[in-house]
């Protein structure tokens, strides 16, 4: 469990250095078209394939900090325990989609490896490496969800009291 968290710590500062990278590949991208007239095809893909990196990569860290969306309309009207069930039910069903969306990742990563698959673009980058970012950062979601499904929950603040 912690050495997820290291990693996760790790892919978060390498994605928000790609965000910014690829920001300012995508700002000399169009300031290179609006001057010259030269083509500006790697700049675009590579910020995709940047923007793929981040994605992929730091959504076990966002999943870890419970940052993706969710609906606690029902967290507040149900029992505890049976709030816990719900939320251990969702994480199995979370980590049976990712399963599979990582399982489909690796055997698409496997067949762009094998026969060279390369974007259809004039800069031509292997598919392999968008691939690699969906299959690494989809195992540790399922990796991230499963460790969250069993282990315990929190303590409970108390409620809040409002002000009168």
């Amino acid at each position: 469990m912690r050495l997820l968290g290291y990693i996760n710590r790790a892919i978060v500062v390498l994605s928000a250095i790609a965000l910014v990278l690829a920001s300012c590949v995508l700002t000399y991208s169009v300031l290179l078209r609006y001057f010259t007239p030269e083509p500006t095809d790697w700049q675009d893909e590579f910020s995709v394939f940047l923007l793929i990196g981040v994605s992929f990569l730091a959504a076990a860290w966002v999943h870890s900090q419970r940052g993706h969306i969710g609906i606690e309309a029902l967290a507040s009207i149900l029992p505890p325990k049976v709030n816990r069930v719900r939320l251990f039910v969702v994480d199995i069903l979370s980590a049976l989609f990712c399963a599979f969306f990582a399982w489909k990742s690796w055997t698409l990563l496997n067949e762009a490896w094998t026969e060279g698959y390369v974007s259809a673009t004039a800069w031509a980058p292997p598919l392999w490496i968008p691939y690699s970012l969906m299959s690494v950062g989809m195992t540790l979601l399922t990796v991230q969800i499963i460790l969250q499904a069993f282990r315990p929950p929190p303590p409970h603040a108390p409620p809040a009291e409002l002000p009168l």
